[in-house]
């Protein structure tokens, strides 16, 4: 069934009709463009969100970034950040496959509509003159008909009157036959015309409308289709970027379970930990026997407990975390010093003992009583010092251990630099008209200059460190230190110096590190690891691992991010903290 059939005589409907429709479709794509404004928003409103709430993107030394809990916070934030892109991409999609394809529709199909229109209004128009033409005929003939009837009656009524002259009846009698005549002509063109349009309204009714009315039919059935795939997109493009929210959304679920209490635990202590050690017994001081406290060999050494501090204040109730706690620096000795700590890697080597600080503290103690701080008095700002002496033991090693690889990414990128000035002024010596080589001299001056300053100042941060207690890590860091420029072995931290006539204060204490270092290898292990990840081991010092694999933890993390292991058949080295997962023994 068409419309030309069934709907032949409803013109002003079909018009509607199809305006109508294509108002559906122009409603359709403003809908969507809404939508497409909604999204854009929604996802603006997610991106502004997350960088809100992740402000410390940049700065990675916070000490909170190395919690499992906070990273997988900000894992959150940019799994929220993607989600927000692909809210983006649903709107550019809508935009792209429905608003601008289904306007550039529209204006076609409005223009083919105004084209049949227009046909319908000719052919109507034709038709309509027609119908006039035929209506003037017939009235013509009318007209013509009725004069010839009264020309005749004159006639016959002047032919019966015997007054009236021969002369007047003829002249009668031709009236009317001119008269008939002329009514003729007119009925035989009225009959023409009659004839002309019955078959322009047969071609208008059967033939022309139809043929245009089912144009629109297939036109405004068009427009369906399209507005039908428009609808299906619409769902479509959402689902196209599902699978990628749904990674997004993954991977928030896998930050929730990448959450590590116990890790975030150890985080704090390793960041925290300040190595001193605990205070031991106050020993009773009889007064009834005259013994003199400040003769006493206990009253130094290691921190004998908060009462040490009170002075006058015996009476008084004393916390040791208590803000009450709190003395004045006049109430403190000028001799009153931190315990010695004991280094983070065990019991301390003979050179660095606590023997000779026991010693001279023992003298001093025989002519001024001390006082020894509290955990509230050492946690103070005092001045800070190049070696971060002001720290406590194990964040001073911390720090020390991250100035060092510090000036050695500094100085290993000041000898690639110079490196590459050598060969440059090689090449303008064998080449002069490529460059003059003397150009060249103050830069090489200089980077010569930053070099003997980043040496000196890696010696003396090695020395520290050495003191700290960092011996695991500066053997291991120079084992690693300039390994990828074989070029430049010369200017590692063992070799030192090419001038062979300054020696090196450190060396005497690496060597005997290395006494140590080889002892502690037959150590037993303090637990044991299971590796996430495979791990090559390519550098010196370090060992391969493969992902499953369990190994031997023979010594801790101790803040730069490796483990020493162990395999069952004896090889040791060191791996990546965070590619294993540790278990120490209780």
């Amino acid at each position: 069934m068409d419309w030309g059939t069934e709907l032949w005589d409803q013109y002003d409907i079909i018009e509607k009709h199809t305006q109508s429709g294509l108002e559906l479709v122009e409603k359709y794509v403003k809908f969507v463009k809404e939508r497409t404004e909604v999204e854009q928003n929604y996802a603006k409103q997610l991106r502004n969100l997350s960088k809100k709430y992740n402000l410390k993107r940049s700065s990675k030394d916070e000490p909170e970034c190395r919690f499992s809990s906070y990273q997988s916070f900000l894992d959150i934030l940019n799994e929220m950040n993607d989600y927000a892109g692909q809210r983006e991409l649903i709107a550019e999609n809508l935009m792209m496959n429905i608003c601008i394809d289904l306007t550039k529709y529209l204006q076609e199909l409005k223009q083919e509509r105004k084209t049949y229109l227009m046909e319908a209004k000719k052919a109507q128009q034709s038709l309509e003159s027609t119908y006039k033409q035929l209506d003037s005929s017939k009235k013509r003939f009318e007209r013509e008909w009725r004069e010839a009837e009264r020309a005749a009656q004159y006639a016959e009524k002047t032919d019966q009157d015997i007054n009236a002259t021969k002369a007047d009846v003829e002249k009668a009698k031709q009236q009317a036959h001119m008269r008939a005549h002329v009514a003729e002509e007119c009925k035989n063109d009225y009959a023409a015309q009659l004839q002309k349009y019955n078959k322009e309204q047969n071609q208008f009714y059967f033939s022309d409308m139809p043929l245009i009315f089912n144009k629109l039919q297939d036109l405004d059935e068009r427009r369906v289709q399209k507005l039908a795939q428009g609808y299906i997109l619409f769902s479509d493009t959402e689902k196209h970027v599902m699978p990628i929210i749904g990674k997004c959304l993954e991977g928030i679920t896998k930050a929730g379970t990448n959450v590590n209490e116990k890790n975030d635990s150890m985080v704090v202590i390793e960041q925290n930990k300040s190595g001193f050690e605990r205070p031991g017994d106050v020993e009773f001081e009889d007064y009834s026997q005259g013994i003199n406290r400040a003769s006493s060999d206990s009253s130094l050494g290691t921190p004998k407990g908060p009462m040490d501090l009170l002075g006058k204040n015996r009476s008084k109730n004393f916390w040791l975390f208590s803000k009450r706690s709190k003395l004045s620096s006049s109430t403190l000795s000028p001799f009153s010093t931190p315990p010695a700590p004991s280094p983070a890697n065990g019991p301390p080597s003979p050179k660095f003992g606590r023997d000779p600080l026991s010693y001279c503290l023992k003298e001093i103690n025989k002519t001024v009583k001390p006082r020894i701080s509290s955990f509230r008095t050492l946690r103070r700002s005092p001045t800070v010092t190049e070696d971060f002496a002001h720290l406590p033991p194990e964040q001073r090693r911390k720090r020390l251990q991250q100035k060092l690889e510090e000036i050695c990414k500094e100085l290993q990128k000041e000898v690639d630099q110079s490196e590459a000035l050598g060969k440059m002024k090689d090449v303008y010596e064998k080449n002069p008209q490529m460059g003059d080589p003397a150009s060249l001299a103050s830069q090489i001056n200089q980077t010569s200059q930053n070099i003997e300053r980043l040496r000196a100042e890696q010696n003396k941060y090695e020395t520290w460190l050495a003191e700290a207690g960092g011996r695991g890590d500066t053997l291991r860091y120079k084992s690693h230190a300039f390994n990828n420029n074989g070029a430049h072995d010369i200017h590692s931290p063992d070799g030192a110096h090419s001038d062979e006539s300054t020696p090196d204060p450190s060396q005497a204490i690496y060597a005997e590190f290395d006494d140590d270092f080889e002892d502690e290898e037959l150590a037993a292990p303090i637990g044991k690891c299971t590796a996430m990840y495979n791990f090559p081991g390519a550098s010196e010092g370090t060992i391969s691992m493969q992902e499953g694999e369990v190994l031997a933890v023979v010594e801790e993390d101790k803040g730069d991010g490796w483990t020493r292991v162990r395999r069952n058949n004896g090889d040791e080295g060191y791996i990546p903290t965070s590619y294993v997962t540790i278990s120490l023994n209780k």
